[in-house]
């Protein structure tokens, strides 16, 4: 027994062990590069190379399948993405139309790669998905390779395969939200902070630092989230001395603000009559975007311009869920990101306690503080954030928890013939089969024997790990392999669940409906045509109706729909039947803060083909419309009312205006023409004012308004910009109505009698 080992059996820490030296790589002949790239490291065994190849090829089929299912998937991006692969000018800023009335609420980069996906292969869904997908399959890979370097080819694996299996992960490689290259990014930062802290090379702390400048022209401050906990490590850890570990972190945060600055500069110095207006600010400044909606309002709620904060720290309640040290473990939270938090947490106090007293630039214990640092930061910030916050924001631990499992794991396998090592090995793999017992018993109907599986295998599993440094060498791979197949069971399986289901809208989750979910404005899982399951926080009720009808199937928790009325049916009280939210109290939209016990009677709430919406989204003439008026998703736009819109449409420099960015992507992924979204996301921002819609109008700029069923005027309210241009539209233009869609033609006045009426 080695001293190390019997130090990690003793009480206290082990004693030092001397730093740990890159292995050594001796450079392959040119010819024979293809047999290492299957082959792998000399010090590899003849399964790891093979085994990455296999799992990369797996991920790529799990993330591939059925993608087109989810059509555009979140239309607010898709209608970004399209105008820019037709304006390179619409491409640069991120606008939400090739007319650059206005951009998304975010920076540009991550619809970049999509942009110029479509503008080579055209509009499809396949187009703006696939190279989401192929990130996360690139995820995958950079995770492999930065724990293999100070690890076993086994760690990097369990590592990968973590990843690509976590519920959270599959779901948003699969999307085209911001997340999937912002994850990608952060991966790949990491790694570059670790290879510099083999041998203080400048160079690898540079590359970090590009990393997280592109991460903020994906995701704004989000990127920087990781950077205190890395540049820590790296002033305390780097092979250098002091004075030069300093200048190598000043290079890196160079670098890091001319990858993301650049475009900012341009932005801010581009004169503002030229530019769209920044969507999501107030005073169209990025600037203010980033520090203020995007930024501190996140963590204090305060967003102007937001349908909604939060409610305060510690355990106060909000319209985005409860905030705690427990919120990432709660009924909507649990089952996407923390099958595996509670066996990080354990493993991570071991990797430490293992490595403790190490040399100051020991590398195995830098990288456990940090992955480790990254995920408690993240872990801390996204527990008590009381802003905006959803599911899907999880994926930023998913690579943090899976490296630090897999580093965990291998370090303790490795040291099984120690009884602590064994036993805390034994620890984690229990309580991660009980708390996935605890996951998949919240849907309890679906595949109820799963949980008892699960359960009787890893608590079997880490009885025999307690006994494993006296197994025999094949009977104790046995007993490791159903551990790690216990573990991963739950993820698996909601993963599998994942991906066999499309998901449309702004807000979405993985895996099966579950009970007693939090409050808060949430979608559900798009939303499928037919499909079943609420939203999350209100997932009792089946967003189903009968005959599109909120009915007997249509109830959900305190928000029984009878006729298209919802009583307590706000967000975070239930299901909210009918057409739109009205109501009292400031009932959504137009009244700033979502529903707080005010009746929402919804008009025309009569659905098609058996849909049900959240909070039942039907536009006039009973089309999907989205959920909250039109807020999370984008309606479905019929042949003809496609065919009005593209008449003439070569006349105008948009084919209309809608109110909200939804609403109008949807009409302009139909068309495949600019579609003008009168007030952002929310439709709360000022853009364009009264007078420069009027101005637009005169000009002969725009075609049609499409009237959104009552979505005007976000946080605004009825003194909002988007509720005084459709007061002024109704009043003045004529109205017409195509396959139950109406339309106000912008290119013919109303009558006397119809400004009468209106």
């Amino acid at each position: 027994m080695t001293t190390y080992d019997q130090g990690f059996r003793a009480a206290g820490p082990p004693p030092p062990t001397p730093p740990a030296a890159p292995p050594a790589r001796p450079e392959a002949p040119e010819g024979s590069r293809l047999a290492r790239a299957w082959r792998g490291r000399p010090e590899d065994p003849r399964w790891a190379r093979p085994a990455l190849w296999g799992l990369l090829a797996v991920t790529t089929v799990l993330y591939l399948w059925s993608l087109g299912a989810s059509g555009y998937a979140n239309q607010f991006y898709s209608a970004a993405v399209q105008a820019g692969s037709e304006s390179w000018k619409a491409f640069f800023f991120g606008s939400s139309d090739a007319g650059n009335s206005i951009t998304v609420d975010k920076p540009p980069a991550a619809l970049w790669p999509m942009a110029l996906s479509v503008r080579v292969f055209g509009l499809s869904s396949w187009a703006i998905l696939v190279p989401e997908a192929l990130m996360g399959v690139a995820t995958v890979g950079v995770l492999y390779a930065a724990v293999r370097r100070r690890f076993s080819a086994a760690a990097g694996l369990i590592a990968a395969a973590t990843l690509a299996v976590t519920p959270v992960a599959a779901l948003m490689f699969r999307f085209n939200n911001p997340d999937a290259l912002l994850c990608l990014l952060m991966v790949a930062a990491v790694y570059c902070v670790l290879r510099a802290l083999e041998d203080a090379r400048t160079k690898w702390l540079v590359l970090a630092g590009v990393c997280f400048g592109f991460g903020f022209l994906t995701k704004t401050l989000q990127a920087w989230l990781i950077l205190p906990p890395l540049a820590l490590v790296y002033a305390v850890c780097a092979p250098a001395k002091l004075g030069k570990r300093i200048r190598q972190l000043l290079f890196a945060g160079l670098a890091m603000v001319v990858a993301g600055g650049w475009w900012v500069a341009i932005v801010e110095l581009w004169p503002k009559s030229s530019r769209p207006y920044i969507g999501g600010s107030q005073n169209n400044s990025f600037l203010e975007l980033t520090f203020g909606y995007n930024g501190l309002g996140r963590i204090n709620g305060n967003e102007t311009g937001s349908v909604g904060g939060g409610g305060g720290g510690g355990n106060g309640g909000g319209q985005w869920g409860e905030t705690g040290i427990d919120r990432l473990f709660s009924s909507d939270m649990g089952g996407q990101i923390a099958w595996l938090l509670p066996a990080a947490f354990i493993l991570l106090l071991a990797g430490i306690w293992l490595t403790w007293r190490a040399g100051r630039t020991d590398t195995q214990r830098a990288a456990f503080l940090v992955w480790g640092g990254a995920m408690l930061m993240t872990f801390a910030t996204f527990s008590f954030m009381s802003g905006i916050f959803h599911q899907y924001y999880n994926i930023a631990l998913a690579p943090y928890i899976a490296a630090i499992v897999g580093m965990g794991a291998a370090l303790l396998w490795e040291r099984r013939s120690t009884a602590a090592a064994s036993m805390v090995l034994a620890a984690a793999v229990a309580v991660t089969a009980i708390w996935s017992y605890v996951l998949l018993n919240r849907s309890s109907d679906w595949h109820p024997w799963l949980r008892w599986a699960v359960l009787i295998a890893g608590l079997a599993a880490a009885a025999g790990l307690l006994a494993a440094a006296r197994l025999g060498g094949r009977l104790a791979l046995g007993v490791a392999g159903l551990g790690l197949a216990a573990s991963l069971a739950g993820p698996i399986a909601y993963t599998l669940n994942t991906v066999d289901t499309p998901h449309r809208g702004s807000i979405i989750t993985a895996g099966p409906a579950v009970s007693g979910g939090m409050g808060g404005p949430r979608g559900g899982r798009g939303f499928p045509d037919g499909g079943n399951g609420g939203p999350p926080g209100m997932r009792n009720g089946n967003a189903q109706g009968q005959n599109g009808q909120n009915g007997q199937n249509g109830l959900g928790q305190n928000g029984q729909g009878q006729n298209g009325q919802g009583q307590n049916g706000g967000p975070g009280g239930g299901m909210v039947p009918g057409g739109q939210l009205g109501g009292q109290n400031g009932g959504f939209p137009g009244g700033g803060r979502p529903q707080q016990n005010g009746n929402g009677q919804g008009q025309n709430g009569q659905g098609q083909n058996g849909q049900g919406q959240m909070p039942g989204g039907m536009g006039e003439g009973g089309r999907r419309g989205g959920g909250m008026g039109g807020l999370l998703d984008g309606p479905s736009v019929s042949s003809k009312v496609k065919a009005a819109l593209e008449k003439n449409a070569g006349d105008y420099t948009w084919v209309a205006a809608a109110i909200g960015s939804q609403n109008a992507a949807g009409y302009q992924l139909a068309t495949e023409d600019p579609v003008m979204a009168i007030g952002g996301f929310n439709g709360s921002d000022p853009s364009p004012t009264l007078a420069q819609f009027k101005a637009y109008v005169k000009q002969g700029k725009i075609y049609y308004f499409i009237s959104s069923g009552g979505m005007g005027g976000g946080p605004g309210g009825g003194n909002g910009t988007s509720s005084q241009i459709s007061s002024w539209v109704q009043a003045n233009f004529k109205k017409v109505t195509v396959d139950g869609t109406t339309l106000y033609d912008l290119t013919q006045k109303a009558s006397e009698s119809s400004k009468t009426s209106s």
